[in-house]
């Protein structure tokens, strides 16, 4: 009978274990552990072309700059599970009071399943590793929150990760997309980004545009909203003010960007 008790068990852990990986980035987008809330996203966010476009393979060791409430490393966190490494640079609890509740909410995730259980975490705007040791870096919608007043904070976020990154290795970035000729204040205000701000910045810091993409573009966005990016969902910052009308724009227009380290 303990026999039979202990194969059962010894089982049930292979099994639950395996259950934990995904052999493909498709298994990780569709992935049963991934929230339902989150799983709505997947048309705006299109995690599966975005991720191959970044040429994310599962034997990465890859940094997620603010990973925020975790959107992404739902997804990474079970594709790189078995051969990979996944590091998030989040943002330090003793910057404010908002980074403090941002960073013990996202540890509170990773606490949360199993899956997260080999995850790290370093702070974001400190060194983010040991230099020429990351394969890829990607960031989600976050580079208009360190643009500051003249940049300087997107630009050494990329001279952190063109540090940590090995010889070709991969910088993605996914963010909100300014029309042309977007002044620097109106960026701030808006959260719109304009494309050539964000290249150039990335030029600065020794990278090289690799490719662009449309992936994640959305032409109803006309980004004029009383809110700026916020306006649109998940947000919907003005609440039921012109709802249907910004839930129907659906997410914003967004560039979607792969840089590289040289060789």
């Amino acid at each position: 009978m303990k026999k039979i008790i202990f194969c059962f068990i010894f089982l049930f852990t292979i099994f639950n274990s395996q259950n934990l990986l995904a052999t493909t980035l498709k298994d990780s987008v569709n992935h049963s552990e991934r929230s339902e809330k989150n799983v709505l996203r997947d048309k705006f966010r299109n995690p599966l072309e975005t991720l191959k476009f970044f040429e994310i393979e599962p034997s990465m060791t890859i940094i997620e700059l603010s990973p925020g409430n975790g959107w992404y490393t739902e997804i990474l966190s079970t594709y790189l599970y078995n051969q990979g490494k996944l590091i998030a640079a989040a943002y330090d609890p003793n910057l404010s009071d908002y980074a403090k509740r941002s960073r013990e909410a996202y540890e509170r995730k990773l606490k949360s399943k199993e899956i997260y259980n080999k995850v790290e975490i370093v702070n974001l705007f400190s060194k983010l590793s040991d230099d020429g040791t990351i394969d890829a870096i990607l960031t989600f919608r976050n580079v208009h929150n360190w643009i500051g007043e003249d940049g300087s904070g997107v630009k050494k976020v990329f001279q952190q990760a063109y540090s940590s990154l090995k010889p070709g290795g991969i910088l993605g970035v996914v963010e909100h997309r300014a029309s042309p000729g977007t002044s620097l204040k109106d960026m701030k205000k808006s959260g719109y980004v304009t494309e050539e701000l964000t290249i150039n910045l990335a030029k600065e810091a020794g990278f090289i545009l690799s490719a662009k993409s449309e992936i994640n573009a959305n032409i109803r966005d006309t980004k004029d909203h009383p809110a700026g990016v916020w306006t649109l969902p998940p947000t919907l910052y003005l609440k039921d003010s012109d709802r249907d009308k910004y839930i129907e724009i659906g997410e914003t227009d967004r560039m979607t960007l792969l840089f590289k380290k040289p060789s």
